[in-house]
């Protein structure tokens, strides 16, 4: 007799489990209340400590879409910046390379215009002009 009534007692059990879980599947579909009023839709959800409604899950997405537009944004900017620092740079190698280039025209103009004055001062040209002196710097 006592193991028929354990049995009674333990179908009882599993009885009032199922009913448990049945009546907590049925707390949670409440929770999941689809409402549609034409203009706006709620979707609620317990979140544990508050609701979630469309408006603040589209307000999420706009914030992340803004935030991954100005991220792409100053991806592009960085890039460009990046850019001209690099041409600009060789602007500068090639204006420095012209400067020293023009430099050693230089220093080869002023040794070819010392060789003329020690030539026309050797050969007595420059004594008999008198002070005309145009070769000189």
């Amino acid at each position: 007799m006592e193991s028929s009534s354990l049995e009674i007692a333990l179908e009882n059990d599993t009885q009032e489990e199922g009913k448990l879980y049945e009546v907590d599947s049925l707390n949670n579909l409440n929770k999941l209340n689809v409402c549609s009023d034409g203009s706006q839709h709620l979707l609620k959800e317990n979140t544990g400590d508050g609701w979630m409604t469309w408006s603040s899950i589209r307000s999420q997405c706009v914030f992340f879409v803004t935030l991954i537009i100005t991220l792409i944004v100053s991806l592009a900017l960085v890039s460009f910046v990046i850019i001209l620092i690099i041409q600009t740079g060789k602007k500068m190698d090639q204006v420095s390379s012209r400067l020293e280039f023009e430099k050693n025209n230089i220093e080869e103009l002023k040794k070819i215009n010392n060789l003329l004055l020690k030539h026309l001062n050797q050969s007595g040209f420059m004594e008999k002009e008198g002070d005309l002196n145009i070769f000189s710097l």
